[in-house]
């Protein structure tokens, strides 16, 4: 009797922690590969380029220097903080010409898709315009932050030329 009694309670004991188990698992596999693409992505500000009039732009040169490669849809979904230090804003993205208050960027096969495959791979550079919603005069500090969906992001300040 002891030992139908024992084969239950490990029966029991199987069927009540095994699922826990296998959930906490997928938990941590999930996890564990998000945080590997966000180590494994990373990229440099390269240089930076602000010009100074009522119509400002500023470029900003970002080169893919992580191990992971980055679609296009991915730098279409990024965020971009861009403008006067004191005031500067999240601006919107857009597919064809920025204007105030927007921002687009430069991939074209060839000069900065070196392989023409539309991804941004590693070493290659993409070309940011950012368009800030205030005039912008000779001397002035500028903010830029560009954020990856997946959290990776670089900042930088500089001066407008």
């Amino acid at each position: 009797m002891l030992l139908v009694t024992g084969v239950v309670a490990a029966a029991i004991l199987i069927v009540a922690v095994l699922p826990a188990i296998w959930s906490t698992v997928g938990t941590f596999s999930s996890a564990s590969a998000a945080t590997d693409r966000s180590m494994r992505t990373d990229f440099k500000i390269v240089t930076t380029y602000a010009k100074a009039s009522l119509n400002p732009e500023g470029d900003i040169y970002i080169k893919n220097i992580g191990t992971s490669r980055i679609s296009l849809a991915e730098i279409n979904r990024s965020d971009v903080f861009f403008g006067k230090t004191d005031t500067f804003t999240r601006l919107s993205f857009t597919s064809g010409v920025a204007v105030a208050g927007q921002w687009g960027y430069v991939f074209t096969a060839g000069s900065y898709d070196t392989d023409s495959n539309r991804i941004w791979d590693t070493g290659e550079t993409i070309k940011i315009i950012g368009i800030p919603t205030t005039a912008l005069v000779s001397g002035d500090p500028v903010y830029f932050q560009f954020i990856l969906p997946n959290g990776v992001q670089r900042s930088i300040e500089f001066t407008v030329s």
